[in-house]
């Protein structure tokens, strides 16, 4: 497997770091704007991420309308790619790779990606305020800060290392993004999260979980959203958004539910729940709109992505692996 050096995150098997900082730590004293900060350029000062963006309209929309998420998960990678290629032929700094320039252009790409979930913005919104504004759940927006701060990075996942292939050879902040989101989508990286939205959506009608999990063991089918290979004892991600939504919802009948349904998981071998699933079970207790999970996890992992980028620009390495060839032999 190709092995790169990165100074941003460091996953020690129990805990995840930012810059030698413990995300869970961070998720619950820090904000949005101080994590990228951070990721970016290594100290907490915050970075301009104004979440309306230029030539767009900036108004309150009703609940219901166009502006809730629209679409759902299809849709939103669709637009944030379209809308990044149009902001970027828009930039004229969209191909300035100095580290500075590239900090104030990850601002602007933030902005879009958030603009393309919720449909709406406010001028002066942080990334979470304008999440929760848009998706009607005011009162949530800690829950939803910690969730983006959570996302922000995870080392080398398959969207990261692509966002860095990207940057190796020299693209655009923006493209790195676009590149970033085409695999975050796939239903083994950030879209898992929707496989665990329908799984829970069906297990929903169940009386008997348990029987439910089994039933879906015996076909053959997975239990999406437990267990992670770089986490043996557990995902501190996941065990972090959990115990925020036992704070704040504690009589919820949905988090009853999601967290009965983890405990039939682990009782058939399943492994701990991990970020995907507790990401969808986020959205559920808070009622979000479909595909929030994803949205959630690509625009904290847009985060990330822009470290990468900054970190692999600095290089001036293009990342070139080689194949082992199996083929048939040349006669």
């Amino acid at each position: 497997m190709p092995v790169l050096e990165s100074a941003i995150t460091l996953i020690d098997g129990r805990s995840l770091y930012y810059r030698g900082h413990d995300a869970v730590t961070l998720a619950r004293t820090r904000t949005v704007e101080e994590v990228a900060a951070l990721i970016w350029t290594g100290g907490f000062e915050r970075p301009a991420i104004a979440t309306a963006t230029p030539g767009k309209r900036t108004t309150r929309r009703r609940h219901g309308d166009e502006g809730r998420a629209t679409d759902g998960q299809a849709g939103f990678v669709g637009r944030a790619q379209e809308a990044l290629a149009r902001a970027a032929s828009r930039d004229p700094g969209a191909f300035d790779i100095q580290p500075d320039k590239v900090v104030a252009a990850g601002s602007r790409i933030l902005a879009t990606v958030v603009f393309a979930a919720t449909g709406a913005a406010q001028a002066g919104e942080t990334v979470d305020v304008a999440l929760g504004r848009a998706w009607h759940v005011e009162t949530a927006i800690d829950l939803l800060r910690a969730a983006l701060i959570l996302c922000a990075d995870h080392e080398l996942n398959v969207s990261s290392f692509t966002a860095r292939c990207i940057a190796s050879a020299g693209s655009s902040p923006y493209a790195v993004v676009i590149g970033g989101l085409a695999a975050l989508e796939g239903p083994r990286h950030g879209g898992a999260s929707s496989r665990v939205e329908a799984m829970l959506e069906s297990m929903r009608r169940s009386r008997d979980l348990r029987g439910a999990v089994a039933a879906r063991l015996q076909r053959g089918e997975r239990v999406d959203g437990f267990g992670h290979p770089l986490y043996p004892d557990g995902d501190p991600r996941a065990a972090a958004l959990f115990d925020r939504l036992r704070t704040s919802h504690p009589r919820s009948a949905e988090l009853g539910f999601v967290l009965a349904v983890a405990r039939a998981a682990a009782d058939a071998g399943c492994g701990a729940p991990n970020l995907d699933y507790a990401l969808a079970s986020a959205s559920r207790v808070l009622r979000l709109p479909s595909g929030a999970p994803l949205m959630l996890f690509a625009i904290g992992r847009t985060i990330g992505w822009i470290g990468h980028a900054i970190e692999q620009y600095a290089t001036g390495q293009l990342i070139r692996p080689r194949a082992r060839y199996v083929g048939e032999k040349p006669r």
